[in-house]
């Protein structure tokens, strides 16, 4: 009788373990389950959509999105609390043109002395100070070897700390063009995947390889460009008719076409085949501008760029007939960019980041404002713009419910002034903090 008095006991305890077991692992659970709350405090906020900042802002988080949003809002009870004082909130900014998996060091040294897999090993340091600058997304506007497709997964798997991404992978353009090495001996060769396709049939067969290898857009070389040894600056490197099967088989499969296109008959060719965007945009003329304020194209112009190129890359030992182009074309994109603005074409923020130093993204915010922007267009070029031209309006661009925390801070007032931006203090992506000044 004792014995079994006994085992009967020790299952009742078993019994008992195994039920606080149980209620602590549905705790465990239930907490796991239940988003992060946080409220952050700002002495204002720019929310990337609205006409002007509203002061006294709170916005309150669960998880990776925004809850709420407004002016001295009641903060509920348990909520973490960040509170950034005088500080101005914004969403996230957008780069729609980095070049992310790169950045030159020496113009034959990059050319002939490194590998991809050089750029592999560095590109996670190009991410970060992306990140850390206040640009939670980007649009890689080309790669080789599909880098860009690598970092981004890298990113969405949280291995890597860097922005969102959309990849453009090998940028699609003609033999002897601005995306082939030109200048150089026929006898040399490179084992890689190649961007070059010509005539219709091969171009719809590239397209269907990057998107099959994961492109998220695809980046057409529509014109010649400024650093590379092709003679022209900007005639057109593909016909209509080869541009138009670029569009139509990237629409075919749900993709955008960004289009590289300094000159303006090439930017109106690319414009009529139906791109997305033109990026760069130099030599645009008034027909130009008025088919792409007509179509809604987007430009993204690098109008930052021209002074490092013309100050820095003797020192980096590119050839004087790139400087030479650059500077046929650099001073003509800032006033051509101007005239865009004016007329009413719709601008989103892009930098050619990779073409001087990633993490120094902001410092173009004072050249669109100084020709032709207000701040705040400045801002929405980079903010909501950006997103529109991105597809992902409903996750990124503005700080309102239901899209990602993704949010930076700087101690004054980029309203008044714009360089604040280039000294971002506060750096939010997806609710987690990555920059905390």
């Amino acid at each position: 009788m004792k014995v079994k008095i006994k085992i009967l006991g020790l299952a009742l305890v078993a019994l008992s373990l195994f039920f606080l077991a149980a209620v602590y692992a549905a705790g465990q659970a239930e907490k796991e389950e239940s988003p992060r709350r946080v409220a952050i405090r700002a002495g204002r906020l720019v929310d990337g959509r609205s006409a002007s900042a509203i002061s006294n802002a709170v916005i309150l988080i669960e998880g990776e999105r925004i809850a709420a949003v407004g002016q001295a809002m009641a903060i509920p009870a348990g909520a973490e609390v960040i509170d950034l004082g005088k500080a101005t909130v914004l969403p996230g900014l957008i780069d729609c043109h980095t070049h992310i998996t790169f950045q030159p060091e020496n113009y034959y040294e990059d050319l002939f002395r490194k590998s991809p897999i050089d750029a592999a090993v560095v590109v996670h340091i190009y991410a970060r100070r992306t990140l850390e600058a206040g640009f939670t997304t980007v649009r890689d506007a080309g790669s080789e070897e599909f880098i860009d497709v690598a970092l981004r997964k890298a990113i969405n798997e949280g291995k890597v700390v860097g922005p969102r991404m959309q990849a453009a992978t090998l940028a699609v353009g003609a033999s002897g063009g601005h995306n082939d090495l030109v200048g150089f001996s026929p006898y040399l060769k490179f084992s890689h995947f190649s961007g070059i396709a010509d005539g219709v049939d091969e171009i719809r067969k590239l397209v269907r390889f990057e998107v099959k290898n994961g492109a998220d857009l695809v980046k057409l070389i529509a014109t010649a460009g400024v650093l590379s040894e092709e003679e022209s600056v900007g005639a057109p490197q593909y016909t209509l008719e080869e541009m138009k099967a670029a569009v139509e088989e990237a629409a075919m499969w749900g993709k955008k076409v960004a289009a590289h296109a300094h000159g303006a008959e090439g930017i109106k060719l690319a414009v009529r085949a139906g791109v997305t965007s033109i990026e760069h945009g130099s030599l645009l003329d008034d027909e130009g501008i008025e088919l792409m304020r007509e179509r809604g194209t987007y430009l993204v112009a690098d109008i930052y760029n021209h002074d490092f190129i013309i100050t820095e890359y003797t020192r980096l030992g590119y050839p004087d007939k790139l400087i030479e182009k650059e500077k046929k074309v650099g001073d003509l994109q800032r006033e051509n960019f101007r005239r865009a603005a004016k007329a009413g074409v719709k601008i989103a923020f892009g930098t050619d980041s990779g073409v001087y130093p990633h993490g120094w993204n902001a410092k173009q915010f004072a050249y669109m404002v100084r020709y032709g922007l207000t701040p705040m267009q400045a801002i929405q070029a980079a903010t909501a713009n950006a997103a529109d031209l991105l597809g992902w309006a409903e996750s990124v661009g503005a700080v309102s419910p239901g899209l990602y925390a993704d949010l930076i801070a700087v101690s004054g007032d980029p309203l008044k002034d714009i360089s604040e931006l280039e000294r971002v203090k506060f750096v939010m992506k997806g609710g987690r903090v990555y920059k905390k000044e």
